[in-house]
């Protein structure tokens, strides 16, 4: 074993981006004029409105103080309280999401090669309490999105795409914003873009759109009438205006990813022992949102993460363990697709930098 290096910095596996300290306080110095904090204030407006003109979506984006509550709402404006099928490889806000607001929970298994949900696993557990399909564009990578519409619409099912990681992703051409009848994207600090903590959520359709935005605050119809229930889940000015310092670097973050990435797979090709984690989806505009690397067996894996803390690089077990063996009150499918991969599966540090220096010490490591 090696011993630490404990002199170097610790290499995450993500770093967030910062826009110039002076560019967040010039924009704190207006909520200071304003006395505006939160309820819809102009930053967050025109945190909105930059957001649909970038992403190039016609209908409105609806931002939120976190992702998680995206998925929660999206639930309640589809009226779904049954059975809802998902993806037990994601992150457990995908599970915990529709438990929390008193569904039931039936997995599908992944699909190996791209790492989404298979449609036809997705066919084969829809029973008659079924009322939803909630699946996880995975690393940034599509699910095979006409097929799981192609479900929903013969099944009468909700179709919600937990876009977590797919900021900016665009699949035929199109934002992959536009399929499904929710989506919710993830803007913690933790993603390629963020807003500190945040998400948003959006609907192509106008009726559930509508309903995604009163349902974001309280219910509320002007100052003393209500649409109906809702809960509080406004963004910020604050965070608005963290969102929009970073979109103006949005262009050099992802060229900066991008480069990184590129530098991967050149180590890659030298690299017998791993293999980036999954197929790209054809026709997909991707974000580079992530860097998964597969293992031959859990136990290499396990060997690299312990050699590579040495190096003080700190990759993580993304998506680990597999849901269906977390959540013993849903209901747990084999899966053995998802409880393989997890279990062999790791992210490599990916971030904004033109520092690759680190990379060195991480492949010697894989070799």
């Amino acid at each position: 074993m090696h011993s630490p290096e404990k002199n170097k910095p610790q290499i995450q596996v993500t770093k967030a981006f910062l826009p110039p300290f002076e560019d967040y306080v010039e924009r704190l110095r207006g909520i200071w004029e304003r006395g505006w904090l939160t309820n819809h204030g102009p930053l967050l407006k025109e945190l909105e409105d930059k957001l649909r003109s970038y992403l190039g979506v016609e209908a409105p984006i609806h931002c939120l103080t976190n992702g998680g509550l995206g998925l929660q709402l999206a639930i309640k404006a589809l009226g779904v309280t049954g059975e809802v099928i998902t993806t037990p490889f994601s992150y457990v806000a995908t599970t915990a999401c529709p438990l929390w607001e008193g569904c039931s929970v039936k997995f599908a298994d992944i699909d190996a090669e791209t790492l989404t949900i298979d449609p036809d696993a997705v066919g084969a557990a829809i029973t008659p309490r079924t009322e939803a399909i909630l699946a996880t564009h995975v690393f940034g990578n599509p699910c095979d999105v006409s097929a799981l519409e192609g479900i929903a619409k013969r099944r009468g099912l909700a179709l919600v795409f937990d876009a977590a990681h797919a900021f900016g992703v665009r699949f035929d051409d199109r934002s992959i914003l536009e399929f499904g009848d929710i989506s919710m994207v993830s803007m913690h600090a933790t993603k390629l873009f963020h807003t500190i903590e945040g998400g948003f959520v959006f609907s192509p359709d106008p009726v559930f759109s509508a309903k995604l935005e009163w349902m974001r605050r309280f219910g509320h119809r002007g100052l003393d009438e209500f649409h109906g229930v809702g809960i509080n889940a406004k963004m910020s000015e604050f965070q608005a205006a963290m969102g929009l310092c970073n979109l103006e670097h949005i262009e050099n973050i992802l060229v900066s990813r991008r480069n990184m990435v590129a530098a991967y797979h050149e180590h890659l090709a030298k690299t017998p022992t791993v293999r980036f984690a999954f197929h790209l989806r054809e026709t997909t505009d991707w974000n580079c949102a992530y860097f998964p690397v597969l293992f031959k067996s859990e136990s290499s894996l396990l060997e690299a993460l312990e050699r590579l803390s040495a190096h003080q690089i700190i990759p993580r077990r993304y998506f680990y363990p597999s849901l269906n063996s977390v959540f013993p009150g849903s209901v747990a499918e084999q899966c053995p697709v998802s409880v393989d991969l997890a279990s062999r599966i790791c992210c490599l540090p990916l971030f904004a930098s033109e520092d690759f220096g680190f990379m060195q010490d991480l492949f010697s490591e894989l070799y």
